[in-house]
């Protein structure tokens, strides 16, 4: 990565997703246990954050927890647990206050009560706010999400007749945890990992992935921004020829 890049303020993502990963090789890289490079982790969420913030993102949504991880050793897991409620009580007053608003998407209903009525808590706080967007993914599954969409879809035309050639992509969006929300334009993973991990696996259909060797502790504000420049420096056809796109500009 060179220093030497500027960002196209006039072609920022309006949504960026981030899978954080690589915080317990962080850690052992250190010498640290993993509840260690989880915190560093945090920070680190906290950095990509602020810089989204700086950018003008509108919505930043970060994988902290899938379902497979409730597979992990149960003491790393009461660990995560407890550096996640901490985190929203104090890391997310500040921003609040910055007209930041917090969402989650996931399967609550797995997660401990007191990190749940900490996460009511800030959305509430926040729900009013018109800034950036911050989702944090918690239990989150995106096969899950797809079979839960489907289920709701089902229940909602089980009792009247309809036309299921009728049924759009929307309809069908407006059934996710992510109904509302603009699918991300950019997707980043850290830690030289090369795969989606059931990440958004609707919603990112179309975005741009950037992979990078670093670990998350170690994502800085230069290596966000830097993500943003290549992806200003990629042409998105949805399908179409770069001609077609050049024709519409």
């Amino acid at each position: 990565m060179t220093n030497n890049f500027q960002l196209d303020l006039n072609n920022i993502p309006k949504h960026v997703a981030v899978i954080m990963d690589g915080n317990g090789r962080w850690a052992e890289k250190h010498g640290k246990n993993r509840l260690e490079g989880h915190a560093q982790g945090a920070k680190a969420a906290r950095l990509a954050v602020e810089t989204a913030h700086k950018l003008g993102i509108k919505y930043i949504t970060l994988y902290a927890f899938s379902m497979e991880n409730w597979q992990r050793p149960e003491s790393e897991v009461n660990g995560l647990m407890s550096l996640l409620t901490s985190s929203i009580a104090h890391q997310f007053k500040d921003l609040i206050e910055n007209n930041v608003r917090l969402l989650t998407i996931g399967d609550n209903s797995y997660l401990p009560e007191n990190v749940r009525k900490e996460i009511s808590n800030v959305v509430n706080a926040s729900s009013s706010n018109t800034g950036l967007t911050v989702i944090i993914a918690l239990s989150y599954s995106g096969r899950h999400e797809i079979l839960s969409g489907v289920k709701k879809l089902l229940t909602k035309f089980q009792d009247q007749k309809f036309d299921i050639n009728s049924l759009s992509e929307e309809d069908f969006s407006n059934c996710l945890y992510t109904a509302g929300i603009p699918d991300p334009e950019l997707l980043i993973r850290t830690s030289g990992e090369y795969r989606i991990s059931n990440f958004l696996l609707w919603q990112i259909s179309y975005s741009e992935l950037y992979f990078t060797n670093k670990f998350w502790p170690d994502f800085s504000e230069e290596d966000f921004r830097y993500a943003i420049y290549d992806y200003q420096h990629r042409q998105r056809r949805f399908g179409k020829t770069s001609n077609q796109i050049d024709e519409c500009k």
